[in-house]
Order: structure tokens, then sequence, then C-alpha cells
């Protein structure tokens, strides 16, 4: 009798084939001697060359990722590298040496451990990324200093078409995967945006995470459906599920070549109402992507790429050429870049704070800008010399008061007349908006609309702000709910205080590649859309598929709705009178995660 366990779609795709289990654990340290008092700084120098030797493994995967994967997923390994010259752990685990006369191995233990157990306690994604991080570099270290090679992917598969199932997977353990034999990926933990699932993505190997218990009870050889678009996998399928899913496989590709087709159509409903479909950016290398996609220029360039993991700030020149290189790449379309978003989960090296209760509600993003001037002026001055090149709009993220916009309006003037006073030639003019992330932004909106030049909805932190809810944590997944009635009104509100205002409204969260929630954002008259490059076809569909009549009264009704399970039924039901909603990615759950 089939199995069937449901867990979060990480990367689209359906497979069937035997699963093979890997048992991937971080060396057992076993109790050795002690170290004699003259032989510490030997150990420690053993130390140190392991950690070097590490680094230095590291790196050559990194290298490798770069020209097999792609530049933006070896970037996934800066993290390791800079742990590897942490000094709180390199130094406390030399402390432990000196201090206690133990072996490498166990002081190193040790140290990882008060780690492990100061980043355990939370369960956002980033801080489960660093957990898988800390592991891989454990691993490398201890195998280093034990004598022992690092594990031979390739002969657990044996050349095999396999489906493989892990607890969880590594970074450095992902990329070595060879999708030509390694078809599938199924694991107990793991999230859509861990760093295993990036890569799994990249290498366009279907994967399914948090699966529960999955690895302790498939067996090698047990036959496997693996669904990475719904989520989901069938453990010794019967011969009726395999030709089940056979023929889903066939459809859902027939439909992706359907896709394809709309990349360089307009985006406009049937009743005339045209939408701007643009595309979130992370890196300058994706705008190709995005352009290729059908993309009417870019919705969000976030640029935090050019400071996360940094020991030092970036430089006025290599900011200018990021932002110019985008800008250049959708001549005559907006290319809307947001300033520094650093905070919560994204502090480089250089920015000193303290620990803080709760960072998602402290010291960050446009507070992070006006309490670090010569960061914010340095960006700003780059940004104001990319204006020449293109329709670029600047955006201020978490913008909660008028003030914030009107200090970063007055740095913005200042830094170019300086650019005017050095012989560049820049512009005296310029747009200025605001992202709109909080309640109280949503609720101050008609004021805040007679001060910027446009909005942008950012529905992932409006959500969570809105329900209190963290977004990473997924012990509360199920109370994440975009379709939430208070979500839905306050993205009413935001969208008529800028219809009334005459400024453009913009939507650049998840809630926006969701085809429900595009189907509401049409209805409220969003200016436009901004997804990720692999969404703009779906969402094109859905705006060719519709009328704003429709869309209208969906909104009408969701706004009536007092649950987020009627609210949900309503508007899908409506939708799915004008679309056959069965064939979109990840619409088995309305989390739009």
């Amino acid at each position: 009798m089939s199995v069937v366990r449901d867990g979060i779609p990480a990367a689209p795709g359906i497979v069937i084939a035997p699963a093979r289990v890997l048992r991937w654990e971080v060396p057992r340290v076993p109790h050795g001697a002690s170290v004699p008092p003259d032989g510490v700084e030997a150990e420690v120098q053993r130390f140190l060359d392991a950690c070097a030797y590490a680094q230095q493994r590291v790196r050559a995967v990194q290298e490798r990722t770069a020209r097999t994967v792609g530049e933006v997923e070896a970037r996934i390994f800066d993290p390791q590298v800079l742990m590897l010259e942490d000094a709180d752990l390199v130094q406390g685990t030399i402390g432990y040496i000196r201090e206690n006369h133990v072996m490498a191995e166990r002081a190193f233990e040790w140290r990882v451990l008060e780690w492990e157990s100061a980043l355990s306690h939370s369960s956002h994604p980033m801080i489960i990324d660093r957990l898988a991080d800390l592991a891989d570099i454990q691993a490398r270290v201890l195998r280093r200093l034990m004598g022992m090679p690092d594990p031979d992917l390739a002969a657990r598969v044996d050349g095999d078409k396999v489906i493989l199932i892990a607890h969880e997977l590594t970074p450095s353990v992902t990329v070595q995967l060879d999708p030509r034999h390694v078809i599938g990926i199924a694991t107990d933990l793991g999230t859509r945006t861990s760093h295993s699932a990036i890569l799994a993505r990249s290498l366009d190997i279907p994967c399914v995470v948090s699966l529960g218990n999955v690895s302790e009870t498939v067996r090698d050889g047990d036959e496997m459906i693996l669904d990475g678009r719904a989520g989901r996998i069938v453990i010794a399928p019967t011969e009726e599920e395999k030709e089940a899913y056979r023929q889903r496989d066939y459809l859902v590709r027939e439909w992706e070549q359907e896709l394809v087709l709309l990349a360089h159509l307009p985006a406009v409903t049937r009743d005339g109402l045209k939408v701007a479909l643009r595309s979130n950016i992370d890196l300058p290398g994706e705008a190709d992507s995005a352009h290729n996609h059908g993309a009417d220029g870019v919705g969000l360039y976030r640029t935090e790429f050019l400071v996360v993991g940094r020991a030092t700030p970036p430089g006025e020149e290599e900011q200018y050429a990021a932002y110019r290189k985008v800008a250049e790449a959708f001549p005559g379309q907006p290319v809307v870049i947001r300033t520094f978003d650093l905070g919560g989960d994204k502090f480089p090296a250089f920015l000193h704070i303290g620990r803080e209760e709760n960072p998602f509600l402290g010291w960050r993003a446009i507070r992070v800008c006006l309490d670090e001037p010569e960061v914010f002026r340095t960006q700003l001055r780059a940004l104001g010399r990319a204006l020449p090149h293109g329709d670029i709009r600047i955006m201020l993220p978490l913008v909660n008061e008028i003030s914030e916009v009107e200090r970063s309006r007055v740095l913005m003037r200042q830094c170019l007349a300086e650019l005017r006073a050095e012989g560049h030639d820049v512009p005296e003019q310029f747009r200025l908006g605001a992202m709109i992330e909080t309640p109280a932004a949503a609720m101050l909106a008609p004021e805040l609309a007679r001060h910027v030049d446009f909005f942008s909805i950012g529905t992932n932190d409006l959500v969570q702000y809105t329900l209190a809810v963290d977004r990473g944590n997924s012990r509360l997944a199920r109370l994440y709910n975009p379709f939430h009635p208070a979500v839905v009104r306050l993205l009413d509100v935001i969208t008529r205080a800028g219809n009334e205002a005459g400024i453009e409204v913009s939507v650049c969260g998840e809630f926006a590649a969701n085809p429900v929630g595009a189907f509401l954002l049409i209805g409220m008259k969003a200016t436009s859309l901004s997804v990720a490059p692999s969404s703009l076809a779906e969402i094109k569909k859905v705006i060719r598929s519709v009328t704003y009549e429709a869309a209208r009264e969906a909104v009408d009704e969701a706004l009536r709705a007092s649950t987020p399970d009627e609210l949900a039924v309503g508007v899908t039901e409506r939708l799915g009178r004008m679309i056959d909603l069965g064939k979109f990615n990840g619409l088995h759950s309305l989390s739009g995660d």
C-alpha cells in the first residue's frame, strides 16, 4: 500500500525512481588523551592548519560552483569562508586547547556546540542556513584533524538514477550531486529558501523538503514518486498512481511551453486594463533572465548583495557599475533600486551592533541608512551617477514616518549637488519612493503619498507585521497567511491612497506572485506587479485571462470576508471560472511561500 507524505515544494519537477538514503554525519570525536604542556602550541598549529585546509577546500567548491552553476549560487559559500576566519570560533577553540590541554578535535567540537546552542533557539531560515554552514565546516575541519577522506557521493549513487533521501543536505554536499544520476531530492528538514534548495533549483533537480522523518522510514531501493511542484512524495506507489503522475508531468510540461509563448505579449486584462509586470532581482546578472522572461523593467533591485558578508563597505565605483549595468539592460523601462535593507537577518561585518531581542523590530532598513550617513551617502552618490543611464527610481525600505522620506530626499539632493560640482553630468530631479511594509505606513498612506513619487508594497513584511507572525518560523507557518482579511484590507487602503494621489502603486512581495493575490491586486488597480523571473509568465497568464471588472467584484467580496478561509475560497472560485488553477505552481497552498 502506498504512503503519501507532504512537505514544502523546493524545486519543481516530477520524477519516479528508487530511493537512495544518504547517511551524512559530522564525524564523532573519540575521547583522546590530553595534550602535554610542551605539545600545546603544536596542537594549536595543527588546528590552524586544518582550518586553512578547510577554507581552501570551501574556496575550491565555491570556484567550481561559479563555473558549473553560477556566480549567484557560488556566493552561498561566503558565510563558510567567514566562519573559518571568525575570531570567536577560531580563538575560542585555541583558548580551550591552551587552557584545558585537550586535542584540537575536542576543543573545536566544544566551541561548535556553543555556537549551535546560541543559534538553535531560532527557526528562521537564515539561522537554519547558518547551522547548515556550521555543520559543513565542522565536518571539513574534523575530517582533516582525524585523517578522514571527504565522502564520495558518486560511489554512493553508483551511476543509477535515484531519488536521494537525507535528514538534511548541506550546501557543499548538494553542489556535488550529478543531476544525471540524482534526479530528485527529499529531506526531513529544510525550507524553500535554504541554500541547499537554491542549489537544487539551479541544478534542475526536483526537490521536496521538510518531510519529517522520511529518512528514517524510507529504505534503499523503495520506489518513489517525487512531485517538487506540489511538495509531495509517494512511497511504494501503485501502477495507477505512477500513470497518473506521468500524465500530470506531461500536462505540466505542455503548460510550461504555453507560458514561454507569453513572454513578450503585453500584460493587459481582457477588458483592456494595462498592468506593468516587472521583475525582482538580487544581482546584476539576473537582469538578462528577467528581460528574457518578458519583464517590463525591474520592480525591486535588492542591493544587499553588495554588503552582506563583507568586512568593509562597498565603494562608490563598485556600486555605480552594478546599478548602471541593470539600468542599461532595460532602456526606457523603470528600474526600481531599493537602498540597503540591512538589519534583521542581514548585518555585514562592518556594521557593529549589539544583540537585539527582536531584530526584526529593531535597527534595520531606512533606520540603519539614516544612522550611518557615510554608508548611505556613498550609495546615494552611486545611484546619482547611474541616473543618466536609464529610468532609475530610488526606493526606501521600511518607511514608517514622513521625516524618513524628507531626510533621505535632502541627502540625495546634497549628493547630486556634490556630483555636479565635481563635473558629473547628473540631473537635478529624481524619483523617490517608499516601501509600505507595516500597518503604520499603510494607515499613513494618504499622507505619505504627498511626499513620495511612488509606493511599493512589500507584502512579505506587511503580512508578518500585521499578523505578528515571523514568516520564517516553521512552527507558525499555518498562521502566516497573506489572505487574512486584515492584510487584504490594508492592501486596499494603500492602493486607494496611491490611486487617489495619482502615484504609481507597485507590489513586489510574494503576494503578487500568487495567482489569487495577483487577481486581487488587479481588482485594486495596482499599477504594477513585480515578481521573480520564473513567475513572470504565470502571472502574465493570469492578467491576460481575467477582466478588471471580475477582479473588482472579487475585491469587494474579499473585503466583506471575516475569515481567511472564507476570503480565499470566494476569490479562488471566481478566478477558477476564468483560468485552470490546477496548473499553477504551488497553488496546493495559499501561503504565498
